[in-house]
């Protein structure tokens, strides 16, 4: 499966979002993740749901996203 297609099948359903618990609750600023189809994963934004583009990454760049975030790679660029 290519990035397209993943994109389109996540786009397509509604179950399988979650925030991060480090969003408190609050309604905004966060992304919301899901893990559902193997091997790639789709971002959007929460305050807009399903109405939201979807950004999707395979699951090497989010290994490497999480390891740079992890390292402090990006602490203090906002």
């Amino acid at each position: 499966m290519n990035a397209d297609a993943a994109r389109a099948a996540l786009s397509n359903t509604s179950t399988g979002w979650s925030k991060s618990s480090f969003s408190n609750g609050g309604q905004n600023g966060c992304v919301e993740f899901n893990f559902d189809l193997p091997g790639w994963a789709g971002v959007r934004d929460s305050k807009l749901g399903d109405a939201s583009p979807v950004l999707v990454f395979n699951a090497r760049e989010i290994d490497a996203l999480i390891a740079g975030m992890k390292a402090g790679e990006f602490d203090g660029r906002m």
